[in-house]
């Protein structure tokens, strides 16, 4: 395996359209080289790059790593770079790289959903931004074409007021999610909930986000309602983590809890 390390973008763009598998934290690839998953013949990366570790307003570059989204991020993307790993995880780990890998309990995801983000992708070509629901197109899958790199991830310019994240898993620490959740609220009542690990990709529910933003001041039935509408409105299965009625349950209750919190 050889390993390239530009210091420029459209280096290692043009090392992409020749066929190198990006590297930046390494937290995922290197656990699947070590396995024998996967042999890249040549990698290229991404570390050196200082563009990609810019982050001007709502455009963060996709070398920013889970610490400085903890630290610095807003306040459910925070709560959710907590979550990820370990701390020296997250010392390393980017959310390019959690992007790349899209994993359906991916804890970051579920915030870009929430706040409807866009994920940029360049290519010796030139550049392109993808609303994330068609960026995440099945389990570990995405809509990278070949030579592709993700640059940044690009928020809206302005957030809901109040935003919450949320998890459930075997245990309190470097654990993968059971379901993951973020709801937001604005002031005016407006409201979104995305969930991760209940669906092949980043799952939104309509219909309990209709409900409860008409809600001005939600009462203990709407509120019922609301966590009903969202177990109805996920998609989950059963695996060596979870059943898919607990699943169901536990986004409902979830929801809920994160919501309560955005009223308080």
């Amino acid at each position: 395996m050889q390993a390239f390390h530009p210091k420029t973008l459209d280096e290692a763009l043009a090392a992409a359209a020749d066929g190198a598998t990006p590297l930046a934290g390494g937290t995922d690839l290197m656990v699947e080289v070590n396995f024998g998953k996967r042999r890249p013949e040549m990698v290229v990366g991404l570390r050196r790059i200082a563009e990609l570790r810019e982050w001007e307003r709502s455009r963060i570059g996709s070398g920013v790593t889970w610490r400085r989204v903890e630290r610095d991020g807003p306040r459910a993307y925070a709560q959710a770079a907590r979550t990820v790993g370990s701390p020296q995880i997250r010392n390393a780990a980017t959310i390019g790289g959690n992007l790349g890998t899209a994993s359906p309990a991916g804890d970051g995801h579920p915030f870009l959903a929430a706040v409807d983000a866009s994920i940029e992708i360049a290519s010796t070509s030139g550049r392109r931004l993808v609303p994330w629901y068609e960026f995440f197109t099945g389990p570990k899958q995405n809509a990278l074409q070949p030579g592709e790199l993700i640059t940044a991830v690009v928020l809206p310019e302005r957030l809901p007021e109040r935003h919450e994240f949320g998890k459930v898993g075997v245990r309190n620490a470097m654990v993968i999610s059971t379901v993951c959740c973020v709801v937001t609220r604005d002031t005016e009542g407006s409201t979104t909930v995305a969930l991760g690990s209940v669906g092949p990709t980043p799952i939104r529910v309509p219909a309990a986000e209709e409900m409860i933003s008409a809600e001005p001041s939600p009462s203990d039935s709407a509120l019922g309602e609301f966590a009903r509408l969202v177990s109805e409105g996920v998609r989950p299965i059963t695996d060596h983590r979870s059943t898919e009625e607990y699943r169901r349950h536990a986004a409902g209750v979830l929801a809920r809890r994160l919501l309560e919190r955005c009223l308080a």
